[in-house]
């Protein structure tokens, strides 16, 4: 008997083993789902080189728009604070045939962004303008090396180029809100801080491309002169 219910025994344990076998598995996921979230995965190099890039943009947080300080504003403006009213405006434009807006809103936030390395190079500097350029080359090339090169880095460089180069009618559009936002930043300043800022709007008259940027500075000038 005993050897004959050992034989039994052995004979049914594939049987018990296939009977059990989906059961073992609701038991073991049962587990997996009650257990904590999985350890994060140690940083791969692309999102080391994602933060070394990022850290280095935060320059343009607290670098100072170069020519509000040679005016003595009080609490002026960083790059960072102009590059983003940009990308609003490039949100919030009327469509136009044959514009691409995200594309405006990516050249408003790339535009300026070599100057988290050479600063912010005004006229006044003293710095010919084809060694300005050199320099912020040379520093886009650096920060795009550092994202690890790529897609994205690529398409960083593309975009300041064309922004640079004037070259397409996003880069144009792109160009006058610069102008834009800096006049309105200068009446602002104007009414807060009581200063008199009208080298800023001369500077840029009858140098707007677009008809909206023309229509804009149009109501900063027509608001400018009523405050006064």
């Amino acid at each position: 008997m005993g050897g004959r219910g050992a034989v039994c025994a052995k004979s049914l344990l594939p049987v018990l083993s296939t009977r059990l076998s989906p059961l073992r598995r609701i038991s073991h996921l049962a587990v997996r789902m009650a257990s904590p979230d999985p350890p994060a995965p140690p940083p791969s190099s692309s999102s080391s080189s994602a933060v070394d890039f990022l850290s280095l943009c935060r320059r343009l947080k607290t670098t100072k728009r170069a020519g509000w300080v040679r005016r003595g504003v009080r609490e002026p403006e960083s790059v960072a604070d102009h590059m983003y009213r940009m990308g609003i405006m490039s949100l919030v434009f009327q469509d136009i045939p044959g514009v691409d807006r995200d594309r405006c809103v990516k050249m408003a936030l790339v535009h300026d962004i070599a100057e988290a390395i050479v600063g912010d190079i005004t006229p006044t500097d003293g710095v010919p303008k084809l060694e300005k350029s050199r320099r912020e080359r040379e520093a886009l090339d650096y920060m795009c090396k550092l994202l690890g090169g790529g897609s994205r880095a690529k398409e960083i460089d593309e975009l300041w180029m064309e922004y640079e180069d004037n070259s397409s009618p996003e880069a144009k559009l792109v160009k006058d809100f610069d102008k834009v936002e800096m006049i309105l930043q200068a009446l602002e300043y104007e009414d807060e801080q009581g200063i008199d800022l009208e080298e800023f709007f001369e500077s840029t008259a009858g140098k707007f491309q677009t008809d909206i940027g023309k229509a804009w500075a149009s109501e900063i000038a027509s608001r400018r002169k009523r405050g006064k």
